[in-house]
């Protein structure tokens, strides 16, 4: 199971280091991984996405801990949380094609913000399914380059789990 982990650690030289350090030396990949302020002065939020069961989580959580400048972490998988990624897609225009581009791009609500004459790039903001999935229906054209952040997540204040809503409103029908 993937675990998004969410960091607040002090803002200094090495934190980072350390950090991916003490999973490389456990044999931990970290698939995912968002570093930037939070909301403190000199404090920042390391947002990471690892593979592992409940128990490889808890310990790794413990040896977070462990390190100095780690003030809290906070396991969000299976919290209610808002969960966004960016990706930029460089994908083959050609004319005959840029019009149906662009639908899908509407579609996605996504936005070009760059055009030449035979490329767009694509910006994408949502969650990891959003991105694989226009991935998946611009691959025909050609996709040439590929950049994405890691996963960002907040915890909702309001506790509504939207997955949950979702699954929901799904059995119910409209």
């Amino acid at each position: 199971m993937r675990h998004t982990l969410s960091v607040l650690v002090e803002d200094e030289a090495g934190v980072l280091t350390r950090i991916a350090g003490l999973f490389a030396r456990r044999g931990f990949n970290i698939e995912s991984l968002a570093v930037g302020p939070a909301e403190q002065v000199g404090v920042s939020r390391i947002t990471m996405v690892v593979p592992g069961d409940d128990r490889v989580i808890e310990q790794l959580t413990k040896q977070l801990y462990k390190q100095v400048n780690v003030l809290k972490v906070q396991d969000v998988t299976e919290t209610p949380a808002v969960e966004r990624e960016l990706m930029l897609l460089k994908v083959n225009a050609s004319s005959a094609a840029r019009s149906e581009i662009l639908e899908l791009v509407e579609i996605f609500r996504a936005k070009v913000v760059d055009v030449s004459e035979d490329s767009l790039i694509i910006e994408v903001v949502g969650d990891p399914g959003k991105m694989v999935a226009i991935v998946q229906v611009l691959q025909k054209f050609g996709i040439r380059e590929i950049a994405r952040t890691g996963k960002l997540a907040l915890t909702r204040e309001s506790r509504v789990n939207t997955e949950f809503l979702k699954s929901l409103e799904a059995r119910v029908g409209p």
